[in-house]
Formats: structure tokens, sequence, C-alpha cells
């Protein structure tokens, strides 16, 4: 499956991808998402907020087991993040469907619109706006890099921007989330594991002003450069995360006029700063902060996963990854075999728990209230966010495993 979607969005040139929210690429991931549930014989929608469900089972009957993530990507990003969560979801429903389970509670795959913020300069949009965090009506103004507002691309798209907004209808039928991804660094030496917590993190705007005159007709003296002041920035912003411990880059610069020959009036550069507190990231925010114009854009809190969901996922995970590795079938565990999954081994049984400085969907349902949990898949490079990004097939095979004998464990069986 993964195999299928690498040409869609995919740079010749670099072999990156970019597959921006409601792009051309972005659309014909939508569509394969619709052909793979209509394959399964799954009830699928588009919420009001351009996430795409597809369901086992009646999801008004009771809160239901939710799986998936996004399919949108950061430009020239890899191909692992994201669309493996979401292929992960599509076949771990096979392999529960091929050993007859039949789920007790309803299961849904998601795909979240517009996790990466690559178009927009906010992440998460779906999920923030289905869980009220991102207002509408701030939602609906959101512009892109070719002046056109989120409103404007969705009347495009044939989508309704009034309908934008927190969708009580929706995400009263998720009653656990856990979404598999590709771990976004090197600290797992194991096939699968799973977060603890999601770091603080956010974009701030930082506008740096000067006045437009002629690169070569005008004495040093008497320039107004405002890329002197965004360099100095850049250093800064180096210098005070490596004395506060946290990690901070200016991602992201817009030069106006942007004339070769022409001393810029305005440099536009966006700081993503994220640490493992709220406190030292924002204090490292408000130092370069000062003297300056800036704009927060997003900020995403502390997200600790519930402990006894994330110790559950541990226990079955780990066992699922060790009947895999001694090459029994993977274990599709009843209901409430967590603990007895845990007991049954030492801790060393269980999958790794990390945290992780990227963030999810599913960080922001969790911090809306809904019970989340995360399952890594091994990066051996750690590279993310970039072309080199990669898993090995053997592990995204275990995180299949991993994934189907969760969701057997919080669905229970009606066989």
């Amino acid at each position: 499956m993964l195999e299928v979607l690498a040409g869609v969005g995919r740079s010749g040139r670099t072999g990156g991808y970019r597959r921006d929210a409601w792009s051309g690429a972005e659309l014909e991931l939508r569509e394969w998402f619709r052909q793979e549930a209509d394959a399964r014989g799954l009830d699928r929608h588009e919420d009001r907020n351009g996430n795409l469900w597809a369901w086992w089972g009646d999801p008004d009957s009771a809160p239901g087991v939710v799986t998936g993530s996004h399919l949108d990507s950061v430009r020239e990003g890899g191909a692992f993040d994201g669309p493996l969560g979401v292929v992960s979801a599509f076949q771990a429903v096979d392999a529960l469907r091929g050993r007859g389970f039949r789920p007790d509670r309803p299961l849904g795959i998601v795909s979240f619109s517009d996790e990466e913020g690559a178009r927009f300069g906010v992440p998460c949009v779906g999920s923030r706006l289905l869980t009220g965090i991102l207002p509408a009506e701030r939602a609906r103004g959101l512009t892109g890099d070719d002046g056109r507002t989120l409103a404007e691309v969705l009347r495009a798209n044939g989508r309704d921007p009034a309908g934008l907004g927190q969708d009580e209808e929706t995400l009263k039928r998720i009653g656990v989330f856990v979404e598999l991804h590709i771990e976004q660094g090197r600290a797992l030496t194991k096939p699968v594991g799973v977060a603890a917590a999601i770091w603080p993190h956010g974009r701030w705007r930082f506008d740096f002003r000067g006045t437009a005159d002629h690169a070569g007709t005008t004495a040093l003296a008497d320039r107004d450069d405002p890329m002197l002041r965004y360099a100095q920035a850049v250093l800064a912003a180096r210098q005070e995360a490596e004395r506060l411990g946290v990690v901070a880059t200016f991602g992201k610069v817009q030069v106006t006029p942007n004339n070769a020959n022409a001393i810029p009036s305005l440099v536009s550069a966006w700081l993503d700063a994220r640490g493992a507190d709220e406190q030292t990231v924002r204090h490292l925010v408000a130092a370069l902060s000062e003297g300056q114009e800036v704009v927060c854009e997003s900020w995403t809190p502390e997200v600790a996963f519930p402990a006894l969901l994330r110790d559950r996922l541990a226990a079955i995970a780990g066992a699922a990854g060790a009947a895999g590795a001694a090459g029994d079938a993977a274990p599709i565990l009843p209901t409430g075999a967590a603990g007895a999954a845990g007991d049954a081994g030492d801790a060393g049984d269980a999958a790794p728990i990390l945290p992780t400085g990227a963030g999810h969907d599913a960080g922001i349902l969790a911090s809306a209230g809904v019970p989340s949990a995360m399952l890594f898949v091994r990066n051996p490079t750690g590279v993310s966010h970039s072309p080199a990004e990669f898993a090995e097939p053997a592990d995204c095979a275990a995180g299949v495993t991993a994934l189907a004998a969760v969701l057997a464990d919080l669905c229970g069986d009606a066989a």
C-alpha cells in the first residue's frame, strides 16, 4: 500500500513529497482513502472539518476505538510521516478480519486534515477544529503563501467553510484514539515503542522591518537592513536553545520585496521552539522577542498520555512483538488481557516508552480529554521531515501486528 502512494506528490528532482492540504496530491490521497474504505465495506464520510472517517460497525451505537493519522506532508517531506499510520490502520483491520475477529465496539479509521500545517501555517487544523481548540473564524482566515485563505480554498474544492468548527457529534464517537506513527528520532531501539508524552511546542512569526533601497547605490551606513536583525536572531536562537537545553530553529522565511538587487523592507521568519517544559520554551521565546514584533501562531502545551492506557499498550505491543520475533502468529488478545500480558513476563517484555518532541493529532485529542495513545515504529536513521525518512519493511509489519493486537484488546471480541 505504501508503494501505491509512493508516487503521489513526489518530486522527481529531490525525491521529497509536497502534499499540502487541499492540493491536487492531497486530494488524490483522499480519493485513495475512500477507495480503500469502500473495498473493505466500511462506512465512510467526511466531517464538517475535512477529516475522513471509515467505520467498521455503527459509530453511533457506542463510543468507538479509532486509529489512523494523516496523509498530508511537510514540503519536501518523507514517505512515512502520516501515511504509515493510515496504511497500518487498514492493514490492522485486514489482519483482524483474517482471523475471524469481530469487534464488540465500533472500530474507526481516520485521516485528519492538514496535520502538518505546511500550507496555512497552523498544524493539526482538522483535529484542532474538531475539538474546538482552533476557533472556526480564525481557521477561515488562515492564509497560504499564495494569498488564498482556507475559506477560499475550501469553496474552490466544493466544501462549505461556514461549516467549520467544533464537532461534538463526531467527537463523541471517539471512545479512545490510538495513532501509529514513524518515530522521528533515534531513541527507539526496538521495532515498536509507545509514546509517553509530547513536549510543549509552538510557532512564532517574527517580523523584522527595515527600509527598501537600492543594493548598489546605498551606503552601508545609510542602510536599514532587516536581514541583519534576522541573521542575528537565527544565531541567538541556536545559542539560547543550547544554553537552556531545548530545541529551536527558524525554518521558514519570507523576504519583501525579495529582489536580488534591493535591500529588503521586511523579513518575516517563523520560529519553531520545543522543550521538555513549557516555562523554558517560553523563556527562550521571550529572550528572542525583546524589541521585536512577534505573533504566536500556534501553541501546544505538554501532553502526557494516560498512564494506564500507555502501559496497557506497552504490554500488548511487547507481547505481540515477542510473538512475531519467535515466528508465532500475532496474538489477538481478549479484553483485559493487557494485565495478563504484563504479569506473564518481566518489564523487559513491554515495548519501550519514550517522549517525543513532535506534535501529533493524538496530542490534540488528548488535550481535549479524549483517551489517546501512540505507537511508534522504529526509524533507523532518525531523520524525519526529509526524503531520507525511512522505516524497514519488517518494522512496519511489526507495527501492524502490534496495532492489530492493541485494537483487538480495546474493542473486545463478539465472536
